[in-house]
């Protein structure tokens, strides 16, 4: 059977990342009397294809990766239009029809707004925002100006969103990163930080010295990703890329109370100025969430997680409790608080994926990019920040 089953993946899937490429051509009206708008800005969301609609409202992508994307339109005076697109191996074309938009007056907290709180709410939203490696200190957001904050004092939690795009220079990997900020979260005490939106990458302008160190430094985030580790799962290519992967299996600490709870005593106790009281729930929140973890040790085929679906370039990954993903081409030396690791292996970048969705399921595309039900990472690659973000049409230089 488990022959058959082989047989059966090895016919279905492709020999490897296609060549081909693609375009969407269309034109932008005003959904009212159809006529063209230009000058709106044009670009498919987490890439580095962008351009502008003509004097007579139309535009053109070109070159593009096969894949499944998110189609976003702005103009100065209209609701944002944003569109999911299947691009396969022809021209795809669509009309983009945009919306006056409807002025609204934001609410103002005055609480959260002061000098000082908005402060602290930055620098706080750079750390888990940008990230906190060598690539972050050289990421500068250009006009943070653009950015509102919430923090709910009571829950521990960081909320930010934009309505103009956040404009980030990330002089480590040679980007500009323009992003419509949408629903940023920060639990202090889970340590979940969330985030959506859409972004439009621009290449930096730089020496041929200075494009040589970006196009390294892109490869080296490239290597190990979720994307490299998605691109190598469906074209049956995990262990030559560096990835094993293993079942794991858990169990929670039953001394750790919910979080919910955790947040209560700390905020008790901070309001009363009861610092060491404060601290012993600070350390009770930092234990495991687990007490046991159980590697399995014989790892996972492709074909064991893999599944067709009935569109064509859309591929989805199930499994059962957890998947534990060793990089075995990189090493991280960082100790994460709920990654267990045996004593015997060596110290390779570890995550762990848990697939949030009922039933357990999650879909991507050929660049390797989750379209729906997103994964919850844990170690390595929960570290990855927008200082280690590439553009879903990447493609490394080199093979490594």
């Amino acid at each position: 059977m488990r022959f058959l089953r082989l047989l059966l993946f090895c016919f279905l899937l492709p020999a490897a990342v296609l060549a081909q490429t693609a375009s969407i051509t269309g034109k932008v009206v005003t959904k009212a009397s159809k006529t063209a708008i230009p000058q709106a800005s044009v670009f498919l969301s987490n890439s580095s294809f962008g351009t502008s609609s003509g004097s007579d409202g139309f535009f053109m992508l070109n070159r593009l990766r096969p894949g499944q994307y998110t189609l976003v339109v702005t103009s100065i005076g209209f609701e944002d239009f944003t569109k999911k697109i299947q691009v396969g191996d022809g021209p795809v074309n669509v009309e983009v029809e945009l919306e006056p938009k409807t002025i609204q007056l934001r609410e103002v907290n005055i609480s959260t707004t002061a000098k000082a709180d908005w402060k602290r709410n930055f620098e706080q939203f750079k750390k888990d925002f940008l990230g906190s490696d060598n690539n972050a200190k050289l990421c500068q957001i250009l006009n943070p100006d653009v950015i509102y904050f919430t923090y709910h004092k009571k829950v521990l939690t960081l909320e930010a969103e934009t309505d103009k795009f956040l404009v980030i220079d990330n002089k480590a990997l040679g980007y500009r990163v323009k992003f419509l900020l949408k629903d940023f979260k920060s639990d202090g005490i889970a340590e979940i930080i969330s985030y959506g939106g859409e972004r439009l990458f621009e290449e930096l302008p730089g020496s041929k010295a200075q494009q040589k160190a970006w196009q390294k430094a892109r490869d080296d985030a490239y290597y190990g990703s979720p994307m490299h580790f998605y691109r190598a799962l469906y074209t049956d290519k995990l262990v030559e890329e560096g990835f094993e992967l293993h079942h794991l299996t858990r169990y929670l600490n039953p001394a750790l109370p919910p979080d919910d709870v955790l947040r209560q005593k700390i905020n008790k106790f901070k309001s009363l100025n009861m610092i060491d009281s404060a601290n012993h729930w600070i350390e009770v929140a930092n234990m495991s969430k687990y007490y046991m973890d159980k590697v399995a040790q014989t790892p996972y085929a492709s074909f064991e997680l893999l599944r067709q679906t009935k569109t064509p370039g859309i591929f989805a990954i199930t499994f059962p409790n957890y998947l534990y993903v060793m990089y075995t081409k990189k090493r991280d030396e960082n100790n994460y608080r709920d990654i267990f690791r045996p004593l015997d292996m060596p110290n390779y970048e570890i995550s762990v994926i848990t697939l949030t969705d009922n039933p357990p399921v999650a879909f991507f595309d050929k660049n390797g990019i989750v379209i729906n039900g997103e994964p919850l990472y844990e170690g390595t690659w929960s570290k990855s920040r927008l200082s280690q973000l590439l553009p879903v049409d990447y493609v490394p230089s080199e093979k490594r």
